[in-house]
């Protein structure tokens, strides 16, 4: 979403800002605790605004929110990376006048925007299901300028709570990223999938609508094809999704497009291949929780078997019809992913929606990342090999041809041992994840 102020939550919103003795907080709505150097706002959802939300300002680290009907004529980009570990809604705004240099951010739940100097600010909305607090604070210390970028803890299926976030802020477009994302996970709590991806779309498209902001970059995924018959995938290729995350993404996507007929709105939809790498300056990465570490990624159980935080890598899957035996997937590096998000909302149009794969064009077996992950870490990893996983397809990867015609936008990092070995740089420095910081080798 594209904001001004904010704050909300499930029953009370909790909004992360950077503690200091002189900000001044002047409302009687609002209690707070510590964790950490952060202060955590902390509203209750129930009580009514005390200001119209046309001249409504709030203090924000000692810096008075603008005039939101003040808004510059110019063109504006958003860089940034979607979450690798969990994924959120970013609300975007774009003050009048917020003199500061440029900055371009690309990673894990790290946002910026520029554009000739002209800085946004960034509203992360999340519930921290899958996220980590301690992301936040890395953002907060690379952005420090006051009301440049600020974090809400809220949940998108308390509909209350999202509805008074957007009331009391102005927003200018909604990019939503906040998803479960596991497709093991998918088919075993399928309920959990159509209630997050599903239902929670649908309370934001509700919000957006009743508030009036026009713009939606939607974060979509190539499991709502299935298993196509042809390859490379295009985005004319039938959508016959044959796991509840696909399905429930398809839900989503279906519901947005059918609002937009009768709606003014502009709207893209990416739906991605499978994303890797990491913030080539090391200031960000994956760092799963434990819990989750059987559900995720190959690249994150990779890093584990490298690390020694699990005995070896169980590759699920070795009687497909591929050339290796193993899936074939399109895996796209988390900067081109950046670079995608900015050229979609460049072109971003009024009445419009825009379908766009996200991915290289190319297919590598999972037997080809095993090989590029153990160069790239330098390490022996064992691997074991299982039966399939349920939910997975053989073979999916990308036809580029629409994204690169319309949006002029084409896949740069593409060789995967080098995108797997910025993501390892980032792990060997960060074994506690963003706990204390320390670094080990490992043979």
């Amino acid at each position: 979403m594209v904001s001004e102020d904010l704050e909300g939550r499930k029953q009370g919103g909790w909004s992360c800002v950077k503690h200091s003795e002189q900000e001044d907080f002047q409302r009687s709505d609002r209690e707070y605790f510590y964790q950490g150097d952060l202060r955590i706002q902390m509203l209750s959802i129930g009580r009514n605004r005390s200001q119209p939300r046309s001249n409504r300002s709030l203090s924000l680290g000692g810096m008075d929110n603008m005039d939101p009907k003040r808004k510059p004529n110019v063109t504006w980009k958003l860089i940034l990376a979607a979450c690798l570990t969990a994924l959120c809604i970013i609300i975007l705004k774009q003050p009048p006048s917020f003199n500061a240099p440029t900055m371009v951010v690309t990673t894990t739940s790290k946002f910026a925007v520029h554009e000739k100097g002209d800085l946004y600010r960034v509203t992360i909305v999340d519930d921290l299901s899958r996220g980590n607090l301690g992301a936040v604070k890395v953002l907060q210390e690379l952005f420090p300028e006051p009301g440049r970028l600020q974090f809400i803890y809220a949940d998108l299926g308390d509909a209350k709570a999202v509805d008074r976030i957007f009331s009391q802020n102005a927003f200018d477009a909604v990019m939503h990223f906040a998803a479960v994302a596991y497709v093991g996970e998918s088919t075993m709590e399928p309920l959990r999938y159509y209630h997050n991806i599903t239902s929670n779309t649908l309370v934001v498209l509700e919000a957006m609508a009743a508030h009036g902001v026009k713009t939606l970059i939607y974060s979509s995924t190539c499991a709502t094809y299935g298993e196509p018959k042809r390859m490379p995938i295009t985005e004319s290729t039938p959508q016959v999704p044959i796991n509840p995350y696909g399905k429930a993404k398809k839900m989503a996507e279906d519901i947005i497009l059918d609002f937009s007929k009768n709606s003014d709105m502009a709207i893209m939809i990416l739906r991605y291949f499978n994303v890797i790498g990491s913030d080539p300056e090391g200031q960000l990465g994956e760092a799963p929780r434990p819990e989750l570490r059987e559900h995720g990624r190959i690249s994150g159980a990779c890093f584990d078997a490298a690390r020694g935080i699990i005995s070896g890598l169980k590759v699920k899957g070795t009687d497909y019809a591929t050339p290796d035996g193993t899936c074939i997937r399109d895996y796209i590096d988390v900067t081109d992913l950046v670079d995608a998000h900015v050229k979609a909302l460049q072109k971003a149009q009024p009445k419009k929606v825009g379908i766009y794969n996200v991915g290289t064009g190319k297919g590598r077996s999972v037997k080809e990342f095993v090989e590029a992950c153990k160069k790239a870490t330098g390490v022996k990893i064992k691997v074991e090999y299982l039966p399939r996983r349920p939910g997975d397809y053989a073979e999916v990867y990308s036809d580029p041809t629409k994204i690169r015609a319309d949006l002029n936008w084409t896949a740069k990092h593409v060789d995967l041992e080098e995108s797997l070995a910025t993501a390892w740089s980032w792990q060997k420095s960060h074994l506690n994840g963003y706990g204390s910081s320390s670094s080990a080798s490992f043979a």
